[in-house]
């Protein structure tokens, strides 16, 4: 959501048809990852390791997506954050390197609310992850797998 506030944050939530651990494993492995986020990528699952999401990944390094991305902090079943950067079409926002912030909890009734909070950018704007993103992880869960030679239209 854009503001004025020169700390612009997007936020957005999500509540999925999954138990929390499922949730976890599709933020934080390869195959979850590549279930909903995008066709490939490469995560090490600890702080400091990488987190490049590529939504690209034929494309020439540099161009591929998400790159060079690292995991902030990793609390099991609990919390994610790790660095981002916009797609290589947007380059003064892909500049800037940002931070995701990504809560799990469960609800009353068993399923996964996930919470995200994306925030250290200033100028330029994205709305991939309420209008792309979160639409695809609960897709993932009630409808299955993304099939990334025809994924979903938001």
């Amino acid at each position: 959501m854009p503001t004025n506030d020169p700390d612009r944050v997007i936020r957005g939530e999500v509540v999925v048809d999954a138990d929390v651990q499922e949730v976890w494993d599709a933020w934080t492995t390869e195959d979850g990852i590549t279930s909903f986020f995008a066709p490939a990528c490469h995560v090490e699952p600890r702080v400091d390791g990488a987190y490049e999401i590529f939504f690209l990944p034929d494309a020439e390094p540099g161009s591929k997506g998400g790159e060079d991305l690292r995991v902030l902090t990793f609390e099991p079943g609990k919390m994610l954050s790790f660095t981002w950067n916009a797609p290589p079409h947007m380059p003064y926002v892909r500049r800037q390197r940002t931070s995701v912030v990504l809560r799990f909890a469960v609800t009353e009734d068993g399923r996964t609310r996930v919470t995200l909070t994306h925030g250290g950018w200033g100028e330029g704007n994205t709305s991939a992850w309420n209008d792309v993103v979160l639409p695809r992880l609960a897709h993932r869960f009630s409808v299955g797998p993304v099939d990334w030679d025809d994924p979903p239209r938001q």
